[in-house]
């Protein structure tokens, strides 16, 4: 009976176990320091374009932009203003020298220095946004509706049937881990009554 009790208290550490090895963590939000050690300069070591294309940047993501406060700032802008650079239109202009942008929805991003001449001459930035991954729900199929009767296949086929798909989000491994755990646990406690 000792023995009972003794199985039944460890099944809640047993389910946490279980569930905390068979769930996903989503990647938590990253700062990006926009030009790196370079900062939002007019001449950066590595091109804009090309350091936006290396990141992949998501929802909740921040950019950092450093820069001289009073000599440049960062101004938001639309597309059309961004290829014109065009800074009397702002979505958002930032300009204390230490500014983080929220990257707060999918999509592209265009940003440009306050300083028209430096704009001018490449100091701007494109940032596409990746778009979140929903987790698939399992989805029930409605009952079929069909009135015909069902049909028999003839047992003369020498074919296996096909293996089941394989579970590719490991919780088979973590069930089947489980299951070995608690035999353990069981052999253990025969072994000592």
């Amino acid at each position: 009976m000792a023995f009972l009790g003794l199985l039944f208290s460890m099944i809640p550490t047993l389910l946490l176990v279980a569930t905390s090895s068979s769930s996903k963590f989503q990647a938590e939000a990253r700062q990006y320091d926009v030009g790196e050690r370079d900062g939002w300069v007019a001449k950066p070591s590595e091109d804009y374009d090309h350091w936006a294309q290396r990141n992949r940047f998501q929802v909740n993501d921040t950019l950092h932009f450093k820069y001289n406060k009073g000599i440049d700032s960062v101004v938001v802008v639309k597309k059309e203003d961004f290829d014109s650079c065009n800074i009397n239109n702002p979505i958002q202009k930032m300009d204390d020298g230490d500014s983080i942008f929220p990257l707060s929805h999918s999509g592209l991003f265009y940003f440009v220095s306050g300083n028209l001449d430096n704009c001018k001459i490449g100091q701007k930035l494109i940032v596409l946004v990746m778009a979140v991954r929903q987790q698939p729900h399992a989805v029930t199929a409605p009952p079929p509706t069909s009135t015909l009767p069902p049909q028999t296949v003839p047992a003369t086929g020498l074919t296996s049937p096909a293996p089941p798909p394989s579970d590719k989000s490991g919780s088979g491994r973590v069930g089947a881990g489980l299951g070995v755990l608690v035999g353990f646990v069981l052999v253990g406690f025969i072994g000592l009554a």
